[in-house]
């Protein structure tokens, strides 16, 4: 066993990067730092990668000599690639770029930690795996239960069973198949992915399918987010006052500020947010199906972004009674960013050769 360890996270998705520096000493956390930049690999240039992975590890580990780097990787989705097995092998050829001097594991869709060269070898084995870092994280903290994970773009629903992990589907496809995977999020979702009509002055009213506003403006209307937490560009390339979101929320059914008051705008808000509830919901219940407890007695660990304002009242709306922060377990920074902090743990547990205690008094 080692007495102090080092490890850097890393979520490298194809809107944002996230990462985490864990300092373990005798097996326990004792230092932890977060960081998350909005990097849009299709938009901004995916050769631009090595920069912002530059940039993470400066600012979380510039003065430590780092004994390993754990990483997960949903960008390989992103069209900057054509396909998967592109996307996988150039995310990593950036890490190995960067961490060179570095041990590098890639967390796999079986929660098993592989080498670089491993997981180019096998691609898809390690593509859109960082459900797994989450739900190996709660499945040291409850025996039945449910892990809920609502970031900017998707949620991820993790079921664990009898203290495991016991998630059936292993790509995403399979993920949307089975309800562990709902493609809507706390800030970049479509208005039009979320719903097709919205009441409009006592009338029902369909949805423009322009991507004029996202599911960002809707929290920032109802002061679910701070200005601060929208942190994907807007659909307009304008500013993130609640003037400018309301704007916004406005042409989803072709309207303007001058034609809907605030009043009103906030009232499509609210309907859009409790139809995203709806869609969160419906994802936990078909998991909830597979775990032999009740509702009375499954917990929910909600972690995320929107683990409050959406997780927590998706949980609360299927009626499940027990559903836990994640923020209480590892502090408001690292509940956002649950994936990097994950997968951090886990190499630093392998590295222990006993499994690290993270959780805060």
């Amino acid at each position: 066993m080692i007495d102090v360890v080092n490890v850097l996270g890393l979520d490298i998705g194809g809107a944002n990067t996230k990462a985490t520096y864990i300092k373990t000493i005798h097996g326990a956390v004792k230092e932890q730092k977060t960081a998350l930049e909005y990097f849009p690999i299709w938009k901004d240039g995916k050769e631009q990668l090595p920069q912002v992975l530059e940039k993470l590890k400066t600012k979380l580990a510039n003065s430590v000599a780092l004994d390993a780097v754990g990483v997960t990787i949903t960008a390989e989705l992103s069209d900057a690639y054509m396909t998967k097995k592109e996307g996988i092998n150039h995310v990593l050829d950036c890490v190995t770029e960067v961490f060179s001097d570095v041990s590098t594991f890639v967390l796999d869709v079986e929660a098993e930690l592989l080498t670089t060269k491993d997981a180019q070898r096998e691609p898809l084995r390690v593509a859109s795996a960082n459900w797994a870092a989450t739900g190996w994280m709660v499945s040291q903290l409850i025996k039945n239960g449910v892990a809920v994970d609502v970031g900017s773009t998707t949620t991820s629903i993790v079921p664990i069973i009898n203290g495991k992990n016991a998630a059936t589907g292993r790509t995403d496809l399979e993920k949307l198949q089975n309800g562990e995977l709902v493609y809507s999020g706390s800030l970049r979702t479509n208005i039009a992915a979320i719903v097709d009509t919205i009441p409009v002055k006592d009338k029902i009213t369909r949805v423009s399918s322009e991507l004029f506003a996202q599911s960002g403006d809707v929290h920032l209307l109802l002061n679910n987010i701070r200005q601060e937490e929208y942190t994907a560009e807007t659909c307009d390339g304008r500013g993130k006052t609640r003037k400018e979101a309301a704007a916004r929320l406005a042409r989803v059914v072709c309207a303007d500020t001058d034609m809907l008051s605030e009043q009103k705008i906030v009232a499509m808000a609210q309907y859009v947010y409790d139809k995203q509830i709806e869609q969160i919901a419906d994802g936990l219940k078909q998991v909830h199906q597979r775990i032999e407890q009740s509702l009375q007695e499954a917990k929910v660990v909600v972690t995320g972004l929107g683990r409050n304002f959406l997780a927590r009242k998706a949980a609360e709306k299927v009626g499940f009674k027990q559903i836990v922060d994640m923020k209480e377990l590892v502090g408001a920074e690292a509940a956002v960013v649950s994936p990097s902090f994950g997968v951090a743990l886990m190499v630093a547990t392998s590295l222990e050769g006993k499994t690290v205690k993270w959780k805060q008094s």
